[in-house]
């Protein structure tokens, strides 16, 4: 994983937007994923009991440019009054495999 970058994003959402929230969320990791190489991977989830609480594990080989797309943009521009708060944390991988 030399090189990249690894991030978890720790999101509480306004629960009474949390599935407008979600489609957009899925929205943007769908783009992303799809249309940047430099995002290698984006995996969001939520709390059963909590689902309110959303975590997004992120790997990036480009990070800065990811910031400047237009679908990233909107994702922000169209979530902000939806987050109440964020917490990103870097983060340096153990082991990370897929199947």
């Amino acid at each position: 994983m030399s090189g990249k970058m690894v991030r978890i994003a720790e999101l509480e959402i306004d629960p009474a937007q949390i599935d407008a929230y979600r489609a957009l969320l899925a929205e943007e990791i769908k783009a992303s994923v799809d249309n940047e190489p430099g995002v290698l991977m984006l995996h969001a989830v939520s709390e059963k009991e909590r689902p309110e609480q959303v975590r997004i594990l992120e790997v990036y080989a480009a990070y800065e440019a990811h910031l400047r797309t237009p679908h990233f943009l909107k994702y922000k521009k169209c979530t902000a009054d939806m987050v109440k708060s964020l917490r990103l944390i870097d983060a340096d991988p153990v082991m990370m495999r897929a199947k």
